[in-house]
């Protein structure tokens, strides 16, 4: 079994130079705001950089936050606002909005932008790691992971960041609620699809492979449905590809299902199920190509002519084939009219985000260093008209799926 993957594009950003002149009073002042641009500078860098793998994310991520939170976290010891929380103006893009960017004055908000593409790097490292011919046992641990770190890091931003922003996420844009809970859902669907390859591949009972194929295509279905009051422009492709996974794995579920009423000696119903699972492929099937032809953000694939796809089609027509043979020569079972209703519940291989945790503020941002930023001096921003500096698309590696990829787990 394969992975492919939907993947929106990363966000970008404009420059910020962190030059606070007159407002930095110290050497160790200077050199903070130093550090800020070029952690930055290295952290944006990663984001494209086909070599980078976690353990570099993660270093390149800490440095960036660590310092950052030097302008979020009270350290003059009173529970009083940062002074320094609001001194520069941050733009970024949306993932399903093109190149037309927000912009916020205030740390805060650059702090939960790069986290949520730290995030979606996750993902994108997953992806492209699933998309490998012959993936390993280790590089199937890490793709799990990665979705589930995934998976915290938008969870921690709506609980815990966002909330504090002062000026709330637009509609529709990456941070507000119905869009961070679509990512923190698929994120969770697409580690159990590892854990359902896994399962196959190391033959675990029909029946807790169907239970978490209905589980993942509930997630599916649960993610596609955050998304439905959100501007159709922007969101149909991606929940045409929430559609067809649910649908995916509901074939799935129906498919070992079957298998498992077969081994009581069920046939009749065995047989319906795998009759299910028929149409639940066909209308994946369809979803398929409307998935191909719809437009919006993220890169044109053709799912239905993916390895993964092919062998479940080639699965349930077996599995349906061997269903009825048996019913004509042993079992003489009535098929039912009606499917049967699925009440599966997985009591293992359901994928909970890993929590994420900022790191502690960098040793840098000392009470006594803080105290020599001086707001009264140098230039300050006007607030209300945001620096016009040029957002520039993300240049992204090219993350193609593998037409032959069989992603066997061993």
């Amino acid at each position: 079994m394969a992975h492919w993957f939907h993947r929106n594009p990363l966000k970008a950003t404009a420059p910020v130079s962190f030059n606070y002149y007159g407002v930095a009073g110290s050497p160790a002042a200077n050199k903070i705001c130093n550090d800020l641009r070029t952690t930055r500078a290295r952290l944006l860098d990663m984001f494209t950089d086909s070599t980078c793998n976690p353990d570099i994310m993660k270093n390149a991520t800490d440095a960036y936050f660590s310092l950052l939170q030097g302008f979020i976290a009270a350290l003059d010891g009173t529970t009083q606002e940062n002074k320094m929380r609001f001194i520069q103006n941050f733009k970024w893009t949306d993932t399903l909005h093109g190149n037309t960017p927000s912009a916020q004055q205030d740390a805060i908000f650059e702090l939960a932008s790069m986290a949520f593409n730290v995030a979606l790097w996750y993902t994108k490292f997953a992806s492209r790691l699933a998309g490998k011919e012959n993936i390993t046992e280790a590089e199937a641990k890490d793709v799990h992971k990665s979705l589930k770190v995934a998976a915290g890091i938008f969870k921690s931003l709506k609980d815990v960041h966002v909330p504090r922003l002062i000026t709330p996420a637009e509609k529709g844009k990456d941070l507000e609620p119905r869009v961070m809970d679509a990512y923190i859902i698929q994120s969770q669907a697409e580690a159990q699809e590892v854990t359902i390859a896994r399962a196959i591949e190391l033959k675990h009972n029909a029946s807790l492979i169907a239970a978490l194929a209905f589980e993942t295509a509930n997630f599916y279905q649960k993610a596609d449905h955050t998304l439905n009051t959100l501007d159709p422009e922007y969101s149909s492709k991606w929940r045409k590809y929430l559609q067809l996974k649910q649908q995916f794995y509901m074939a799935y579920a129906y498919c070992y299902h079957g298998q498992t009423l077969l081994a009581s000696d069920k046939c009749g119903e065995a047989i319906r199920s795998l009759q299910e699972a028929e149409k639940c492929y066909s209308r994946a099937e369809a979803l398929c190509k409307e998935y191909r032809h719809t437009s919006g953000p993220g890169a044109t694939a053709k799912p239905s002519e993916q390895l993964f796809f092919l062998k479940l089609g080639g699965l349930i027509k077996n599995t349906l084939e061997k269903c009825q043979r048996e019913n004509g020569f042993i079992y003489f079972h009535k098929v039912p009219a009606e499917a049967p209703q699925l009440e599966l519940k997985a009591s293992y291989g359901l994928a909970e985000p890993i929590g994420f945790e900022m790191p502690p503020v960098s040793e840098q941002c000392t009470p006594e260093v803080y105290a020599t930023f001086d707001l009264t001096k140098g230039a300050k921003n006007d607030k209300g008209k945001p620096k016009e500096e040029e957002v520039k698309p993300v240049k992204e590696p090219d993350l193609k799926p593998q037409k032959d990829t069989g992603c066997v787990l061993s």
